[in-house]
């Protein structure tokens, strides 16, 4: 079936005895097996778009689907994603708010007052702090949605996303690079970039972010029902 997967079936996976693949060896290790699901990921996350109200919550569960990727977990796209949906839906409005809003704010002030910063020396510092949230926002909003994945309250997760992106700014940067340099590149090639829009537009650097993340949150946010 379309949104099903025969995990009783025998077939490719991972052998949970073999040591862990890194790298490029355990991307393609992932995609061998969940390449068709997230074609199926970023349809649902599509449909979800069509209104606009049903976004944030999609895109919060879709890291949810993706991250039971990165931990070897059985995934059933559809089932898996609705039930993230209705159960997290709130929780996904909390993290596209806090992600975008704080974003937003520090775009549009970095833009009032570069060119003004160049006559008047003294706004520089409110230019240094629209830059400063502009980069906090990028390095940070990969690891909140990671760190809500696991269980985590939003009050909590928002702590340890900052915490985490100050500590391991270079998986922060590689995560940011994946979901917001691979979207803008998409969406400044429209319509040439149509066909991947469609394929992989939102679940391929939702992947390759959390891909980049996994061993971080492994490590230092396991999830809660695991503690």
């Amino acid at each position: 079936m379309f949104f099903r997967k025969d995990y009783a079936t025998p077939g490719p996976g991972i052998d949970p005895d073999a040591p862990e693949k890194t790298g490029i060896a355990r991307v393609v290790e992932i995609l061998q097996i969940e390449c068709v699901t997230l074609g199926k990921l970023n349809l649902l996350v599509l449909v979800c778009c069509l209104t606009v109200v049903m976004l944030p919550p999609a895109i919060f569960a879709m890291n949810q689907v993706v991250r039971k990727m990165m931990l070897d977990e059985p995934v059933t796209c559809f089932y898996d994603f609705r039930t993230a949906f209705k159960r997290d839906w709130k929780r996904g409005y909390a993290a596209f708010l806090l992600t975008v809003l704080p974003l937003l704010c520090g775009c549009c002030g970095v833009l009032f007052y570069l060119p003004r910063a160049v006559e008047n020396p003294l706004l520089l510092g409110p230019l240094a702090v629209c830059l400063a949230a502009v980069l906090v926002v990028l390095l940070a909003s990969p690891y909140f949605y990671g760190v809500l994945s696991t269980g985590r309250s939003v009050k909590e997760s928002l702590r340890m996303a900052l915490l985490l992106a100050a500590g391991k700014p270079l998986r922060g940067v590689l995560a940011a690079v994946c979901v917001y340099g691979m979207t803008l590149a998409a969406v400044l090639e429209f319509p040439i970039s149509l066909v991947y829009m469609i394929v992989l537009g939102f679940s391929g650097p939702c992947f390759l972010a959390n891909f980049f993340l996994r061993t971080v949150l492994r490590d230092y946010c396991p999830p809660v029902e695991a503690e």
